[in-house]
This record gives C-alpha cells, sequence and structure tokens, in this order.
C-alpha cells in the first residue's frame, strides 16, 4: 500500500499515458523518455497539481467502466523484503515472479510434502527458463529479466560470491535491517541499495536522481515520524547506524546528499511514502486459472473443496503470509490519492511487478482517480477510525466525500476497534 504523495515538480505537472501502455525500464532515460513518447498521443488521463495540501493527482481525460483497465506500470525499481526472502519465499530478484511451480508452493506453505495438484497445465511457472548469477548465484525468472537487473542494477552490488559471507558489508546491512524490521514487512533497506545502484549504473545519473526527486518530499517532522513508523521506538535513535552501513557497503559518490543525516530520513521517507506493496504468488495463479476450466460437475466440486483445504492448512502453517512479498516505486502510481470511496484499485493481476489500476465503478472525465490506501475492514468503520489510521500511518487528513459527509458525526472509534483494544488490554 502506498501514501498520499504531496509535492510535484514542473516537470511532471502535466503528462499523460496511453491506455493500457506500459511505462517500461528499458534503459538509464527511461523515465523521461517513455513519458516523452506517450504524452503526444495520450488522450486517457493526466497528473494535475490538485493543491498544496494534497498535491499532484490522477484525473481521468475519458470515461472508464467499471472494470476497465485504466493503466499498467512497471516500477522504476522493486525488492523482496529481506524476511521474505529469507523465509523461502523464491521470486525472481528483478520482478518477483515465483520461481515455485504452484504444487512446490503448496506443499512449502503447508508443510505437506504429499500434496499433489491436478491440473499441472494451469501452473504458469516455467522452471525451464530460470537462470542465475554465475557470480552470486542471485535467481532470476528468465534471461531477460537477469540481463535487465545485471545492465541497470546488479553488476555493482553483486555479491560475487554464492557462499553467504557474514563479514560482506551488504550482507551485514541487510541483517542489521531485519533486526530492526520484522515481519509483517513494509519496506527493506536493499531497495534504497538497488535506487544508489541505479543511479551509480546509469548513463545520465542526473536524470535518474531527477526521477526519484518527483516523488513525495516531506517536512523534517514528517519525515522524522514516517522513519520512526517504519523502525518503531526501539530502533529509531539507530538510523545514523543504518546510514553509516549504507555509506560502507555501496559507492555513495553520486549520491551523497543521500547520506546526510536528514538526507538518509528523507530517503527512508520517499520509500516509506511511496512505496508501493507487491504480493505474487503461484498458487494463486493456478487457482485462477483452474477456476476459468469447464470442468464435470463432481470434478468442479472436488477441486473446489481441494482449494478450500489447501488455503486452510496454509493459513494454520503461516497465517497470512502467502505471498512472495517486496515493494518497488512507481512513478504513476505515485500520483494516485487516498479516498475513503475509491473508484480504482491496484491489482497484480500477473504475479509479477506489473501494477494494474482498475476502475471499480464507473468513471467520468475529469473526475479523480483514486484508490484507497485502507483495507476494506478500516474503511467499514467509523469516520475518526479512519482518520486516527490515516493520520497515524499516513500522515493526513481525508477530506473525500464520505469523510465530508461525516463531519458531524461523534468523534467515536468503531466497535470493533474497541474491542479490538479491550482484548489487547
Amino acid at each position: 500500500s502506498t501514501l498520499n504523495k504531496n509535492i510535484i515538480t514542473p516537470k511532471i505537472l502535466y503528462c499523460e499515458i496511453f491506455l493500457g501502455q506500459l511505462l517500461t525500464v528499458t534503459s538509464t532515460n527511461y523515465y523521461l523518455t517513455a513519458v516523452n513518447q506517450i504524452t503526444m498521443s495520450s488522450n486517457d488521463f493526466q497528473i494535475r497539481l490538485v493543491n498544496n495540501e494534497k498535491g499532484k493527482g490522477l484525473f481521468a481525460i475519458h470515461s472508464f467502466k467499471d472494470g476497465d483497465t485504466i493503466l499498467e506500470e512497471k516500477p522504476i525499481i522493486c525488492c523482496q523484503f529481506s524476511w521474505n526472502l529469507e523465509y523461502g519465499y523464491l521470486a525472481c530478484d528483478n520482478c518477483l515472479k515465483p520461481l515455485e511451480t504452484a504444487e512446490e508452493n503448496v506443499r512449502r506453505l503447508t508443510g505437506n510434502s504429499t500434496i499433489i495438484l491436478p491440473h499441472p497445465e494451469c501452473c504458469e511457472t516455467k522452471k525451464d527458463s530460470i537462470t542465475e548469477c554465475l557470480e552470486c548465484g542471485t535467481k532470476y525468472c528468465s534471461i531477460e529479466c537477469q540481463n535487465d537487473a545485471y545492465l541497470r542494477y546488479h553488476s555493482t552490488i553483486c555479491l560475487h560470491s554464492k557462499e553467504k559471507d557474514e563479514f560482506h558489508p551488504l550482507v551485514q546491512l541487510n541483517e542489521t535491517w531485519k533486526q530492526m524490521h520484522y515481519p509483517p514487512e513494509s519496506a527493506t533497506v536493499m531497495l534504497l541499495v538497488k535506487m544508489v545502484a541505479l543511479v551509480n549504473q546509469a548513463s545520465d545519473k542526473e536524470e535518474v536522481l531527477s526521477t526519484f526527486s518527483q516523488f513525495c518530499h516531506r517536512t523534517v517532522n514528517d519525515t522524522h515520524e514516517i522513519a520512526h513508523k517504519l523502525l518503531g521506538e526501539k530502533f529509531i535513535g539507530q538510523i545514523d547506524v543504518l546510514r553509516q552501513m549504507m555509506q560502507k557497503a555501496v559507492n555513495t559518490e553520486f549520491t551523497e546528499h543521500w547520506f546526510t543525516p536528514e538526507g538518509f530520513k528523507s530517503l527512508l521517507a520517499l520509500v516509506g511514502t511511496n512505496g508501493q506493496g507487491i504480493g505474487t504468488s503461484a498458487f494463486s495463479r493456478w487457482v485462477k486459472n483452474v477456476f476459468a476450466l469447464e470442468l464435470p460437475r463432481d470434478e468442479r466440486i472436488q477441486v473446489d473443496k481441494l482449494i478450500e483445504q489447501i488455503y486452510d492448512d496454509m493459513e494454520e502453517a503461516v497465517a497470512f503470509f502467502l505471498n512472495n512479498e517486496g515493494s518497488g516505486l512507481y512513478v504513476l502510481q505515485s500520483s494516485i490519492n487516498h479516498s475513503c470511496v475509491p473508484n480504482a484499485v491496484v491489482e497484480f493481476p500477473y504475479s509479477n511487478n506489473i501494477l494494474v489500476l482498475k476502475a471499480i465503478r464507473d468513471i467520468h472525465p475529469e473526475e479523480e482517480i483514486c484508490i484507497s490506501y485502507l483495507d476494506e475492514c478500516c474503511l467499514e468503520r467509523s469516520r475518526h477510525s479512519r482518520q486516527k489510521a490515516l493520520s497515524s500511518l499516513y500522515l493526513f487528513h481525508c477530506y473525500c466525500n464520505k469523510c465530508l459527509s461525516q463531519a458531524d458525526d461523534l468523534d467515536l472509534t468503531s466497535e470493533d476497534e474497541l474491542d479490538d483494544n479491550d482484548m489487547s488490554s
């Protein structure tokens, strides 16, 4: 999930992207090239400056029907969460595509090695396409992803050993982060490492730095509070430890401004504010494909029971940690504001890092396209509870139509939230 994005520079005050056009990172000047090429031929939506408080927003140029795809986008950079990787959730290091078959996925998550899934043709994992870095063993779903990673960021952060070197600065940095940020995870310091590597390997470093500068920037007080949320009360005093460890682990020649004490807090805040969560699953893709099959009634009943039982077993074994999980930075998605009555939703239907924004109701021309930063349960709570969550997690107050219509409601916390607090006290 993501936060409100508040500040926009003139370079992106007005840009458009063609419906269905994929913003793909293919070179060091990926951002301006992609946006400029698309702007000339697009009539689907615009990124505009809303006001000083909300910052930028995404607006429809023409109408969208419920279920329409508004846009698809690849991230500038993404990274699997550190503990997620540590616990054996196998994903492509470049796009987070699952590297397990659906059957392997189910067996690992249930702890039951005897499970056999029917209809193996519904599994999308191509095991024969999986490759790895010959130097460090980092795995990829395809040679295309491996080459893309190497050219953009991997060559400068490759560990050059398949054996874990506990004394390598990058390994020590990741281990230190893991002790500060336990599951459920919302970020990883290794995304910052990839960001620095992306700058270092770019032929036009200023352009990549300019791209990162398009994302939301916060006040000094806000950056401290966001960093506080990421690390918690216990570790907030150790931000400087992370900063110094990163300086030892990566070449900061071209990103020195990121590694001043305040610059590093701003970098953490950028990731905390703009990072979009990504989840992928070999089993969920298998389930979706099996649901699309035309099966005899008896077989359909059996398959549905099997799927239900597997999900029950996985929940018992690993709770809600079902997916390969990570986060990424998306240029267009970062412009989308929150509403408690959203008209769009972010999905990852291809089980990789390609983000799809879909309309969940009809959207009219000139209407702002908004998503919810809160889950469905939170959206059903009282205005006071929603505002409390948004203020605590995302540092802003919502003024959507739903919140304005409930402005005169008593500032009472929802009953279910009170029950939760009673149980925990």
